[in-house]
């Protein structure tokens, strides 16, 4: 005959083994490793756009630009006879000269052989050495000096009055051809003692040319 055990005898074994469970000390859970600092820099702000750098030497900037230069204090400014002069100087005449020599300054046309050619065409009965060629570069810019002597028989420009041949003159001119090719005249002409008394004088003007 089978004996049927009690509810409490089941239940009593069942309560201790559920209490020796809660008894145990519970396993640490696994925690994440805290992150380092992080060592990236800030985002360092926008930086303003870099302003057009302006066109070299020889570019478009230069082709519009004016010619500068240093007149010696021996060159007295003068009025210009009409529109054409950018500017007009005197040089005071040297001791048993008839007159002053006078300095024009003005832009141009035409090429650099055809004024020469114009130039040396104004004066008759030129002396042996007449005339005299040179070049040189001055910033950039090519000049060419030309000296005449003898008898000046006028500029011969439009406006200009009419004058009798004047013998024992000269001379002194150099004409500046800029990087966009444009043509400055700087024409001394007087007598010839005077001009070339100005020589040294003319020659820092020159060499002070340079774009505007």
């Amino acid at each position: 005959m089978t004996m049927i055990k009690p509810r409490s005898a089941l239940v009593l074994p069942l309560v201790a083994a559920l209490a020796a469970a809660c008894s145990k000390t519970p396993e640490p859970t696994a925690t994440t490793a805290p992150e380092p600092p992080s060592t990236s820099k800030p985002a360092e702000p926008a930086q303003p756009a870099a302003a057009p750098t302006a066109p070299a030497a020889g570019g478009q900037q230069a082709a519009g630009a004016e010619l500068a230069w240093d007149a010696p204090a021996s060159f007295e400014s003068a009025p210009n006879p009409n529109s054409m002069r950018k500017a007009t100087y005197r040089i005071k005449r040297a001791a048993g000269d008839p007159e002053d020599a006078e300095l024009s300054v003005m832009p141009a046309g035409g090429s650099v052989d055809a004024n020469i050619t114009r130039w040396v065409g104004q004066f008759s009965e030129k002396s042996a050495d007449s005339p005299k060629r040179s070049e040189l570069k001055v910033n950039d810019i090519k000049v060419t000096v030309v000296e005449v002597k003898g008898t000046f028989a006028g500029s011969g420009m439009p406006g200009m009055p009419v004058s009798d041949p004047k013998a024992k003159h000269a001379l002194l001119g150099a004409i500046a051809e800029m990087p966009s090719g444009d043509l400055w005249f700087f024409k001394m002409t007087g007598p010839e003692k005077t001009v070339t008394g100005a020589r040294a004088d003319f020659d820092k003007l020159v060499n002070s040319l340079r774009v505007k």
